[in-house]
């Protein structure tokens, strides 16, 4: 892994033989950006790779249809590979890899087979659990991954939960036995450098309904202990990110906004009162929660000020408009000029990126 240039002056030093050189606020604004890659192998032309190349993204997800039927460990890891030695920075190279039902790296591939949280939380076994851990992390560390959006800290408390229970994606409806088997994946995967999420904050597991299709409000449903599992990790010092729900919870936030968007969620809950001092990575912010009810830019504005460091495009939700780098930069810097998003707001995220990537990222 190529070394993290800690000092912006030096990084910017690095282009000034090109004939356009990012500013300062393109490079911030670049870290703060996670999309979808679209193929299975390295275009040189492709405007995702020349993002890369200028420091204009900062991390990249990739998806089932991102690996090959043919070969597909070594052209998954010529691919992850290929886009880091892209990066004057290193990247975010992420996967959903939570196992069981929600499992990009399938056994048809060639990959290890993996089991739900569901099972391991019923079998409530903590050397079942690391045994499973240590499998995916060192898989993903072998394929060039080094963010996992998972643990689920999300509760099992909905049965009928359409995007949750289904695929049984928790662990159970115990906040305890939630806390201890997340805490057993996180460290697995720390060992490794490779970064895990935990996910849905504030607590996804009582829902109705389906976030990728349209907005679910969790109001009558959600309970105080959804927060248990990332006070208890926050407590341990383990949970180094996580990852935003695009649900709406007007016991927290009474205007309505979803917890992507709200401030009241990711700032005054999580950062103020519960001390989380990591990175928030945004769920995606294609799905229908989110699209269907804000547009692209006053998801941005609000997203931003709400807390969020990263914010992911991932050009993987069936009729979802593709968001390409250009055009979220090209917001994000006209919010900050127009000082409805402030530079200081800017500048804490692209430090609080820079510190998990220097803790993981490098050697």
């Amino acid at each position: 892994m190529k070394k993290l240039f800690l000092f912006l002056p030096l990084w910017l030093a690095m282009y000034t033989s090109q004939s356009q050189t990012p500013d300062s606020l393109d490079i911030k604004i670049g870290q703060m950006l996670m999309v979808g890659f679209s193929g299975q192998q390295l275009d040189p032309a492709d405007p995702i790779i020349q993002d890369i190349r200028q420091g204009r993204l900062g991390g990249v997800i990739l998806f089932a249809k991102n690996i090959a039927d043919t070969n597909s460990i070594i052209r998954l890891k010529q691919l992850t590979y290929g886009l880091q030695a892209q990066a004057p920075v290193p990247l975010f190279i992420a996967i959903d890899q939570e196992g069981g039902r929600v499992n990009r790296l399938k056994p048809k591939y060639g990959f290890p087979k993996s089991v739900t949280a569901a099972y391991l939380g019923a079998l409530n076994n903590p050397d079942t659990t690391r045994f499973y851990a240590q499998l995916t992390a060192g898989t993903l560390a072998a394929m060039g991954f080094n963010v996992n959006f998972a643990p689920v800290l999300d509760l099992a408390s909905n049965p009928d939960n359409p995007i949750i229970a289904k695929y049984e994606r928790a662990y159970s409806a115990d906040p305890q036995v939630v806390a201890t088997h997340a805490g057993i994946t996180i460290r697995q995967h720390s060992r490794l450098k490779v970064i895990t999420v935990g996910k849905h904050f504030p607590g996804h597991g009582s829902s109705q309904h389906d976030t990728h299709k349209g907005m679910a409000d969790v109001t009558d449903t959600w309970q105080p202990n959804e927060l248990f599992p990332y006070d208890s990790l926050i407590r341990a010092g383990l949970l180094h990110a996580i990852m935003s729900a695009h649900i709406v919870n007007r016991q927290l936030d009474p205007a309505g906004l979803p917890g992507t968007l709200s401030q009241r969620m990711l700032d005054s809950l999580l950062r103020q009162q519960l001390g989380f001092k990591g990175v928030v990575f945004s769920d995606d912010m294609q799905m229908h929660a989110i699209t269907k009810h804000y547009g692209l830019e006053k998801a941005i504005e609000l997203g931003l000020n709400a807390g969020l460091d990263v914010i992911i495009f991932s050009n993987n939700i069936q009729g979802s408009e593709e968001r390409t780098v250009d055009a979220v930069h090209r917001i994000i810097r006209q919010l900050v000029e127009e000082r409805r998003i402030s530079k200081e707001r800017i500048e804490a995220s692209y430090q609080r990126i820079m510190q998990l990537k220097r803790a993981f990222l490098y050697e």
